[in-house]
């Protein structure tokens, strides 16, 4: 079992303000696999005083763009460097499957560092631009310290989507991990000291949700980036318009994937099954609405259910497994009153439904597949972040495109058809933030977020890292010069 009796603040390992402790469980064997600190308020503010400081007086925020990028550059090497390490600790902690953890948890983490180490060198920090009255610089600086509140289904990963473009701005930072999975975050915070980091520039302190509340409201923060529920992310935004501070909500997602008439199936299935089920169904974008003509509707309903219910259940740990178990038992128990909600509704059981038989120890679900569902029942409109996908019928594309659009998010999508062009047109008809045609990706120099209840602001591309940038202008004089480098 992992212990940990520090948090990494202003630096250095410092001991907790109090005694509580967050014992993390094993999704697959329900035994504690690891002990940490509960950061209280008192830890916050430490944190928070250590980031104010690196910001107001240290070196950091006025280093050249290429010297920052050069210490995450470093943080990257190291985690590549604890790879295996990671993607093993990250499975133990919410059950994803080691196969995917490797990709999805560790490698996909170091391409976000990776990308933001290359915009870096060509990304105008400072642009002379010719106005209606004169000529000005505008400047591109750091908002200042940001709170990065990270969730338990891609905590690496989406600690470096708010970090990795933070650091290359300027700013410090404080990351709060979720409470179930708090230990990939003590190997990063030591890549970090191995990257020789300035004091305060980052400080990580595992903490429940009152706790993250008060991050939230902590009168020196000046940005706050979220990953998770919808319903967080409202109590979030409240707090932070009443403050008017700057804030990224990457929420809830209940994606559509439209199959056209002239898609090939073999590539539906190939590409859409993993897509569904990704992360054992706990990921936002998760292609969990399936949306197929009624003239090819029962063949849909088949072969999807057949692959579906081919996948491998199972250990986490073991390569083979496909599906793992749900992070938590109350997450099994959610997933479970969905699975009844759609029965009471009217939708079909075609694969799964219940728990997998040999399993009786861990918090498994059987991937399912719903058929004859209605965009209007619960399991198509609310996101239930486990493996269950529901098949809806549609008469046309104008209605297939009404189906997707029907629903309180617009996180991420996917069409498939053999007509590319007439896809990628289909796809752009749905208001979403991405759409893949003919498979799913997550393009990590493009704009990732989301329409409607899916979030406010972008993370990746360049548009995340200027969702940690405020905009100066500076007016100059006639025939006024100055020496400011464009990257600084």
């Amino acid at each position: 079992m992992l212990v940990h009796d520090r948090l990494f603040i202003g630096g250095d390992w410092v001991a907790p303000a109090g005694a509580d402790v967050i014992e993390v469980v094993s999704p697959s064997t329900e035994e504690v696999i690891g002990r940490v600190p509960e950061g209280q308020r008192t830890d916050v503010d430490r944190a928070v005083a250590a980031a104010r400081r690196a910001f107001d007086q240290g070196p950091w925020p006025h280093l050249p763009a290429e010297e920052r990028a050069g210490v995450l550059a470093s943080v990257s090497a190291s985690l590549q460097d604890r790879s295996e390490e990671l993607a093993g600790l990250i499975t133990a902690e919410n059950g994803s499957p080691i196969a995917w953890s490797i990709m999805g948890q560790v490698f996909s983490s170091t391409m976000v560092a990776d990308y933001y180490v290359g915009l870096s060198k060509e990304y105008e920090f400072t642009e002379r631009r010719s106005g209606l009255l004169g000529t000005a610089l505008v400047r591109k600086l750091p908002v200042g310290v940001a709170a990065a509140i990270v969730p338990w289904n891609v905590p690496l990963f989406v600690t470096m989507l708010k970090l990795a473009p933070a650091m290359i701005a300027g700013c410090t930072v404080v990351v709060k991990p979720a409470p179930e999975t708090p230990l990939d975050a003590y190997v990063l915070a030591e890549c970090l000291e191995r990257a020789s980091l300035p004091p305060g520039v980052v400080n990580i302190v595992p903490a429940g949700r009152e706790v993250g509340e008060h991050l939230v409201i902590h009168p020196d923060v000046d940005k706050v980036a979220f990953t998770g529920s919808t319903a967080a992310g409202r109590r979030i935004a409240s707090l932070c318009g009443e403050r008017l501070r700057r804030v990224t909500l990457e929420l809830g997602g209940k994606s559509a994937s439209i199959i056209l008439d002239d898609a090939d199936l073999d590539d539906v299935v190939a590409g859409l099954t993993p897509a569904a089920v990704m992360n054992n169904g706990q990921a936002c974008v998760a292609q969990s609405r399936i949306l197929a003509s009624r003239d090819r509707y029962a063949e849909v309903v088949d072969r999807l259910s057949e692959a579906v219910g081919a996948l491998t259940v199972g250990d986490p740990a073991d390569p083979a497994t496909e599906v793992g178990p749900l992070v938590a038992e109350r997450q099994r128990a959610r997933v479970e009153g969905y699975l009844a909600s759609g029965r009471e509704e009217g939708a079909r059981v075609v694969v799964g439904g219940g728990r997998p038989t040999g399993l009786d120890r861990g918090w498994y679900v059987e991937p399912t597949v719903f058929a004859d569902v209605d965009n209007s029942m619960r399991i198509a409109q609310e996101e239930i972040f486990g493996p269950v996908v529901a098949v809806i019928a549609y008469h046309d594309v104008d209605h297939a495109v009404a189906i997707a659009n029907d629903s309180p998010y617009g996180l991420s999508g996917s069409v498939y058809g053999a007509d590319v062009e007439a896809a990628t047109e289909v796809a752009g008809r749905v208001r979403t933030g991405s759409s893949t045609v003919n498979g799913f990706m997550l393009e990590f120099g493009c704009p990732f977020g989301g329409f409607k209840s899916s979030g406010l602001g972008r993370e990746l591309g360049p548009e995340g890292l200027e969702a940690y940038l405020e905009y100066q202008s500076i007016s100059l004089p006639a025939g006024g010069s100055t020496g400011l480098p464009t990257g600084a």
